[in-house]
C-alpha cells in the first residue's frame, strides 16, 4: 500500500515508486527498453528529460487542483475560482508544447517515447477535464495520434468499469 494513499504506486522487487514519470523512467532504464527511451548521449536527451518532468510538474499538477477544487473537496470547500485559475494556468503552459510540435509527429527523435506517454497523459487529462477547447490544432492532432495507438486503447479498457470519468456516478469522494 502506498503510504501517501495516492495512485499510482508501483512495486518492483524492493523498489517502491509513486511518481508517474519516475515509474516510466525507471522501467525504461531498469529494463533497457530502448524503443521508448532516449540515450544520454543523444542530441535530444535534454529535451526528452525536460518533457518527461514537465508533464507532471507543469502540465498535470495544475489539473489536479482543478479536480480538487471543482469536484473532490467537500461542498463547503469547493472553490470554483481556484479551479478556473488553474485551468487557465494549465492552458497557458501549453505554449511551448504547441511550438515544439510544429513539423513533428512526436516529441523527441521523430519517434514515440515515454516522453509522449507522460505528456500525452497530461493533455489527455485536459481533455477529460474538458479543458481541450483551447488546445491548438497541433496539440489536438498530437493527442489524437497518441490516443489512436493500440497500446493506449488497450490501457483504456483496463478498469473501464470503475472509471469515474466514464461513470461520473462513481465519484464518492464528495462529502
Amino acid at each position: 500500500m502506498n503510504p501517501l494513499g495516492t495512485v499510482p504506486y508501483f512495486i518492483d522487487g524492493s523498489q517502491r515508486l509513486s511518481e508517474s514519470t519516475g515509474i516510466c523512467h525507471y522501467l525504461v532504464e531498469r529494463y533497457q527498453h530502448d524503443a521508448l527511451r532516449i540515450a544520454p548521449d543523444h542530441v535530444e536527451y535534454g529535451d526528452y528529460l525536460n518533457w518527461l518532468y514537465m508533464s507532471d510538474a507543469t502540465l498535470t499538477f495544475p489539473q489536479t487542483l482543478v479536480l480538487r477544487y471543482s469536484l473532490f473537496e467537500s461542498k463547503d470547500r469547493l472553490n470554483p475560482q481556484v479551479a478556473e485559475d488553474y485551468a487557465k494556468w494549465f492552458i497557458a503552459r501549453l505554449k511551448r508544447l504547441d511550438q515544439h510540435l510544429v513539423g513533428r509527429e512526436y516529441l523527441c527523435d521523430n519517434r514515440f517515447t515515454i516522453a509522449d506517454i507522460a505528456v500525452g497523459f497530461a493533455i489527455y487529462l485536459g481533455r477529460v477535464n474538458n479543458l481541450h477547447g483551447d488546445y491548438s490544432s497541433a496539440i489536438s492532432d498530437y493527442l489524437d495520434r497518441v490516443c489512436e495507438r493500440a497500446a493506449f486503447k488497450r490501457a483504456g479498457k483496463i478498469g473501464e468499469e470503475l472509471s469515474p470519468f466514464i461513470h461520473p456516478e462513481l465519484w464518492t469522494m464528495r462529502k
